[in-house]
């Protein structure tokens, strides 16, 4: 008969995990099954036992001096625990965790700032290992991440590790999880690459080197740095460039705190429904709003200047309300916010929130988060279509169309698949294909140049026709719109001058679009030449 495997386990501050299978004392005393050598701690501190009938386990305090928590709680009966639990003994904390098949997800790990084990060695001055390597002679973690594997649908590569501190992360697989438990600081260099080889096989030292690198190029390697290009070899173009970010550090808590405050009826079932209703309603009534001249791109009371700076504070509205809708997304699931912010580009502006703790979350939230910017922009271009629709012809109208005119060049923006914002991302977790511009891009130009590969991807390349017709789609909706000025720039110039002005904008709309096609094209022309 096969033994059961147990239902809870209870995983002590090292990490080790004690399977919660019969009756389990906790205390100082050396006759508990879990001993904690701390002053904090009671000898005889308190005691877990499995529930009847296969029920959660129990816990209670055995007669302690400073008590029994459970959650931040006292116990004062026999109380149930649950999967995450955290019962607090004195000073240590310990947590109650479900076991999990290895299909399932497991819990996150976290190891805070500075929680690292530093191992000396005596191989160098003072009992300190010397970097005779990249990554020393002993590699280990740096502290500040997170590790955690996610459902088995997530693919291959199914671990998630984080840095705590910023937003890099690297995605593994099992076999890179099981490296990864080695490099804990207290192996050489030499020793390692034997026990990497005695774990994987002959491929072990291979699968190890790799893994070294890719910790070592994000910065996860305790005194390595992350990869980046020597300071000498950086143009002017890149310095300009290089983004400037002020952070707004209480983003986390207020997100949390509108969310609880009322903001979690946004995300019920009859909400959901109405925004989606909104949403599709808006598009159907303001490309109607466009075809019977219901107003002008940037005109409000005929006045240019006025419409722009309609549209301009309405774009600024629009990106507060769009950063929200992913933060409270974030809070819906019970994820936190990291931080968020404003970073400038060269003189170019824009709001972010740091969503990166859903990367562990299953693929379908990472989804939901990534969507949440688009609805809340087509959700309000919706309001302010169909709210124009309704008024009489005036100044009041015109701003609605102006701010309904925003909120559509917000979400086609967000949702261009080119550019890595909030559409390529929900392409990235659809599609299952991480990199994908980069790789799509590559592969479409060496197709078009005349060098491409029988076993090219099927689905990169339909990415990048994709890219292609978006792009195409978009200029086509700037033409539609800027026809709308050609009145406008008749009343102020000769006819064959607007007409001229119009043109050239067009022609300048459409050239990253060419550039895609034209480019390799021209490089498969040439190489045909003798």
């Amino acid at each position: 008969m096969n033994e059961v495997a147990p239902q809870f386990e209870l995983v002590l501050p090292d990490r080790t995990r004690v399977a919660l299978v019969g009756d389990t004392t906790i205390g100082r005393a050396p006759e508990n099954t879990v001993q904690l050598v701390d002053a904090t701690v009671s000898r005889h501190h308190a005691r877990i036992w499995p529930g009847d009938n296969g029920g959660p386990p129990l816990v209670a305090d055995a007669g302690s001096s400073y008590g029994t928590l459970l959650d931040g709680r006292p116990v004062r009966s026999d109380t149930p625990l649950h999967d995450g639990a955290r019962v607090r003994l004195g000073d240590q904390e310990l947590v109650v965790e479900r076991r999990r098949s290895d299909a399932e997800a497991g819990r996150t790990i976290v190891v805070p700032e500075g929680a690292s084990l530093v191992m000396n060695s005596a191989g160098g001055p003072d009992g300190l290992d010397t970097a005779s390597t990249r990554f020393g002679t002993r590699p280990r973690l740096r502290s500040g991440y997170a590790v955690k594997r996610l459902e088995a649908s997530e693919g291959p590569r199914r671990w998630v590790l984080k840095d705590l501190g910023g937003r890099r992360i690297v995605r593994l697989s099992d076999t890179d999880a099981q490296l990864l438990e080695l490099i804990d600081g207290r192996r050489s260099l030499a020793d390692l690459v034997g026990a990497a080889e005695l774990q994987q096989g002959d491929q072990g030292p291979a699968l190890l080197a790799r893994l070294l690198a890719e910790l070592g190029d994000r910065g996860f390697l305790a005194g390595v740095n992350a990869f980046e290009f020597p300071t000498e070899e950086r143009r002017f173009r890149e310095r300009l460039l290089a983004p400037r970010t002020k952070i707004w550090p209480g983003a986390g808590d207020f997100f949390e705190r509108l969310y609880r405050h009322g903001a979690w009826r946004i995300f019920t079932r009859p909400a959901l429904v109405a925004i989606g209703t909104v949403a599709l309603a808006g598009i159907v009534v303001f490309a109607f709003l466009v075809a019977k001249r219901y107003g002008t791109p940037f005109v409000v009371a005929r006045k240019v200047g006025l419409g722009g700076l309609v549209f301009v504070l309405g774009r600024f509205a629009l990106v507060a309300a769009h950063e929200t809708a992913h933060g409270l997304t974030v809070s819906s699931f019970g994820r936190r916010v990291r931080q968020a912010g404003i970073k400038t580009v060269a003189i170019f502006p824009y709001a972010f929130v740091d969503t990166s703790d859903m990367w562990f979350e299953p693929r379908r939230r990472r989804i939901a988060v990534s969507a949440a910017g688009p609805v809340s922009d087509f959700t309000l271009g919706g309001l302010f279509s169909i709210t124009c629709l309704a008024l009489p012809a005036g100044t009041l109208r015109d701003i609605m169309f102006q701010l309904a005119f925003a909120a559509y060049v917000g979400g086609l923006f967000n949702l261009n698949p080119l550019i890595e914002r909030d559409g390529y991302h929900i392409l990235v977790d659809v599609l299952r294909e991480p990199g994908l511009r980069r790789r799509a891009r590559e592969q479409f130009r060496w197709r078009l140049s005349g060098r491409g590969r029988v076993d090219d991807s099927h689905v990169l390349a339909r990415y990048s026709l994709f890219g292609l017709a978006w792009s195409i789609a978009a200029a086509g909706f700037a033409v539609a719109m800027s026809v709308r000025y050609q009145a406008t720039l008749t009343a102020l110039v000769p006819g064959p001058i607007a007409w001229s002005m119009l043109a050239a904008l067009w022609i300048a709309l459409f050239v990253p679009a060419l550039s895609i096609v034209v480019l390799p094209l021209w490089e498969r022309v040439r190489a045909r030449e003798p």
